[in-house]
């Protein structure tokens, strides 16, 4: 037998060219009270060659009948032939359709489903009445779920869109309404402009008892919000970052928005942040609705990034769409990449460059693993590209994409992306469509560079070695790797093009280089004796580095000299390195013992991550000691930013103070701090004093560690009755924070129950990375599995286990986890699963390696700092 080609394994999954659609009018009528709808459609096709059959997408839906009208009249009845497992219909003709312009008209119905997927219903409570949305949720390929079509992102057309509903609900679909007519039973139809050509998944239709807000006109085009009754207040701050986002884009491309109007849309049940449905983006409420008085600066900043990501994409992804799923990457990498930009201008004291430093170590920390994979991967069935939704299409592919503009120019990098969207408006392009347009704008081998960070797994770790009595640099690079003993089977890559940028100190001057480091190393020569030298100047490079000779000791003897991102960058490689294996632990615990005079929050961040493991790896015993490492490191630095804000203090102060005081009131078990926090939050919750909303996460979460059932109450009763989206989730996860084995039990019945199927799988997420609660979490997972499967979208299912990394101790909880999933793989994200085994298995080995001296060394480590 001939094993195919990839080639042709992917058009069994592909529709033929056979026909084509070029227009659709698409008229929905949904019953929100029995929950199903009735559909018509007349699709303006092209048959390419005569056909006596008509293939499409089509699912769980039922067709009623179907026929094929040319330009003359003349009609062809459609015998339809429903393949659930392929997901297609089959339109067996009377007659054989000759090459030409035709008419397809189809008459349809289907369930408004409670899957967070195709058309499916969201939702919500209201004066005791359970109130329903009907929504729509199309990518990657659940447009067939609520209507025939040819569901493939290269297959665009025009949407008609008409919305039959009832009189008192709102209609919301891609583009202005431009008809309304009352049909006198109650209902009226909504007929919407057409749309630009564009790809099924990008359709969106919402249908519900919504509000919306006054059009705010940006640049001609109005942006408004839709929302629940009752929470127009938490809708200025999504206006004022949409209506910078939409000046912002449409300057930096040089392209005019490309439709009619802007919608963006909270729901209550949404199973992913957000969705780029052209001219109606649909969100979850907690990151677009927010009172800017009430939230902190991280709360305000994934707002702001979710809604610049999307819209972002209405030029990136929907007026230039790729051409297969294996091109999903760029769409969201690119839009992870402007979304950055974009928020670093609305609020340049963010430092949002600075703070994608810990985004981006969540992907290398993922790049790092044997079951890596590439960006960019051949992708056959449509499905397998729901593996592509993670931290190495979203964060490295932005990372890699940054380090390319700053090694090129902002200006060249933006000519190219401009002259890219020019070329393929309303189209659909490949990666190497935007490789060339960057070229032919720069000047620089782009494709060849990028090829080798997009096509191959992994990242290296630049080695930086004195060389020529110090005047001169050798570079080199090895695929970093956190099981090296698995080399000979990961998806690592090597020869890496790698843009290096160089500063050092020469003879009391600083000096600049940029070098393209390849597999054969590559040097770099100064003026003099190099005193000092950054290997990833700016700190934008996707690797890691490290300094060979004393050029370490002489790099950190003096931090002042590196930038927020760099001393970011040190921190990371420095723990990297150490649960590789690659070098002791000790040698983190000394670099992190140089920051207690540190002010950046997200350099700290790092730290506290760190510690946060170190807190899992030390014995019971050995914790006091650990603590009291924690207490003498943590709070000189505290101390310096005090407990309350001070006038004139940047935003990032008010993280700084929460990332420290959570991790000393938990990491450090700190007296004062944790009987000051509860003093805060009992305070707060009865109404005494307010709580500092910077503040507010770090409290709830030291007075969760330690709490018992009557906190427990109290949160409870908060999630049930918050006050913003953002509070609700600040309670829910907090909850599984608690640690007595009650408490323990009252959350995980919750996630059964009460908890919205959106949020539940990272409710369980958390409870499995309680260090106490832990274990019992993961007896319910089990006990449990096939009905979480079966209640909880199966896009979260990956996020939910992930938690279980953090159950290597004891040795046989760990091997319990893997014997289990052995036997029970996943039907969505089975590589990410198989990525959360593999640091499972690096935490086990740090832990060996590590832990039987690790007490000790903290101790001595704090005997050698200040005292706290």
């Amino acid at each position: 037998m001939t094993e195919q080609t990839t080639e042709e394994r992917q058009a069994s999954h592909r529709l033929p060219r056979t026909v084509e659609p070029r227009r659709y009018e698409l008229v929905i009528s949904p019953d929100l009270d029995r929950a199903t709808f009735r559909g018509e459609e007349q699709i303006d096709v092209v048959v390419h060659e005569a056909t006596e059959e008509i293939v499409l997408n089509a699912l769980e839906l039922t067709v009623e009948w179907a026929e094929l009208v040319s330009e003359t009249g003349s009609v062809l009845s459609g015998n339809v032939r429903l393949d659930e497992e392929s997901g297609r219909a089959v339109i067996a003709l009377s007659a054989e359709a000759t090459p030409g312009p035709w008419t397809l008209r189809t008459s349809f119905s289907g369930t408004i489903n409670d899957k967070l997927r195709g058309f499916y219903r969201s939702t919500y409570e209201a004066d005791g009445t359970q109130r329903v949305i009907a929504t729509t949720q199309f990518e990657a390929t659940d447009a067939r779920r609520a209507f025939p079509c040819w569901d493939e992102p290269d297959r665009k057309a025009v949407f008609s869109i008409t919305l039959v509903v009832d009189r008192d609900l709102t209609a919301v679909s891609n583009t202005a309404a431009v008809e309304e007519t009352d049909l006198g039973d109650g209902r009226r139809r909504v007929r919407f402009a057409d749309t630009m050509p564009m790809s099924t998944y990008l359709v969106a239709f919402v249908v519900g008892p919504l509000e919306l807000t006054d059009p705010v006109v940006v640049e001609g085009v109005p942006l408004r919000i839709a929302h629940v009754p009752g929470k127009e207040h938490l809708t200025s701050f999504a206006l004022e970052v949409g209506a910078h986002a939409l000046r912002f884009f449409s300057g930096w491309f040089g392209i005019r928005y490309p439709s009619d109007k802007l919608d963006l849309i909270a729901l209550p049940d949404f199973a992913f942040g957000a969705m780029e449905n052209l001219g109606a983006v649909t969100f979850r409420e907690s990151v677009l609705l927010i009172d800017p008085a009430a939230a902190s600066r991280v709360e305000l900043e994934r707002v702001a990034d979710v809604i610049s990501h999307e819209i972002a994409h209405m030029w990136f992804g929907d007026l230039v769409t790729m051409r297969w799923w294996n091109g999903l990457w760029l769409n969201e990498a690119f839009a992870t990449f402007m979304e950055l930009l974009c928020v670093d201008a609305f609020r340049p004291d963010w430092h949002r460059w600075v703070t994608f430093g810990l985004s981006r170590a969540a992907a290398m920390r993922t790049d790092g693993l044997p079951s890596t994979r590439p960006v960019e991967f051949a992708v056959e069935r449509p499905e397998e590209a729901e593996g592509m939704f993670d931290v190495l299409t979203y964060e490295k592919g932005a990372g890699v994409l940054r380090m390319l503009e700053r090694y090129l120019g902002a200006e060249p990098f933006r000519r190219g992306i401009g002259r890219y969207l020019a070329e393929h408006s309303h189209g659909n392009a490949e990666t190497t469509d935007l490789w060339d347009a960057i070229e032919a704008a720069s000047g620089e081998p782009a494709r060849t560079t990028m090829d080798s960070w997009i096509f191959q797994g992994g990242h290296p770790v630049v080695t930086v070695t004195p060389t020529d009595g110090g005047e001169a640099l050798a570079l080199d690079q090895l695929p970093f790797r956190y099981l090296p003993d698995r080399a000979a089977a990961d998806a690592i890559g090597s020869g890496w093009r790698v843009p290096v940028l160089l500063r050092a100190g020469v003879n009391g001057s600083v000096e600049e280089q940029r070098v393209l480091l390849d597999e054969g190393g590559a040097s770099a020569s100064f003026s003099g004796p190099v005193e000092w030298v950054v290997a990833n100047s700016g700190g934008w490079g996707f690797y890691r580095v490290r300094y060979d000779g004393d050029l370490l000791a002489r790099l950190t003897a003096d931090l002042g000299r590196l930038d927020a991102l760099e001393r970011f960058n040190l921190v990371s490689d420095a723990w990297g390195s150490s649960l590789a294996g690659l070098s002791p632990v000790a040698d983190f615990i000394d670099v992190a013992g140089g920051l207690r005079s540190e002010q950046d929050p997200d350099v700290w961040a790092v730290v506290v991550a760190a510690l946060s493991f170190l807190d899992r790896v030390v014995s019971d015993e050995e914790r006091p000691a650990s603590e009291a490492f924690v207490r003498s490191l943590l709070t000189p630095a505290f101390r310096s930013v005090g407990w309350e804000r001070v006038p004139g203090e940047s935003e990032r102060t008010g993280t700084l103070r929460s990332t420290l005081l959570e991790a000393l009131g938990t990491l450090g078990a700190d007296f004062e701090v944790r009987a000051r926090s509860a003093q805060m939050h009992a305070d707060f919750l009865a109404d005494r004093a307010p709580l500092d909303p910077e503040l507010a996460g770090a409290v709830v979460g030291v007075v969760a560690s330690t709490g018992g059932e009557a906190e427990y109450d109290a949160f409870l009763d908060r999630f049930r009755n918050p006050r913003t989206p953002q509070e609700e989730l600040r309670y829910l996860y907090a909850l599984a924070r608690f640690e007595e084995p009650g408490l323990v039990a009252r959350t995980l019945e919750l996630s059964r129950s009460e908890v919205r199927t959106q949020n539940a799988p990272f409710l369980i997420q958390v409870l499995l990375s309680n260090r106490s609660g832990g274990p019992q979490a993961w007896a319910f997972v089990k006990e449990r599995w096939e009905e979480l499967l079966a209640r909880l979208p199966d896009n979260t299912i990956p996020r939910m286990v992930d938690g279980v990394s953090a159950l290597w101790r004891p040795a046989e909880l760990a091997a319990d986890v893997r014997a289990f999933f052995a036997g029970h793989p996943l039907r969505s994200g089975q590589r990410t699963l198989q990525q959360t085994l593999e640091r499972l298995d690096v935490n086990e080995a740090f832990g060996a390696r590590e832990g039987p001296g690790l007490g000790a060394l903290l101790a001595r480590a704090r005997e050698a700092g200040p005292a706290a």
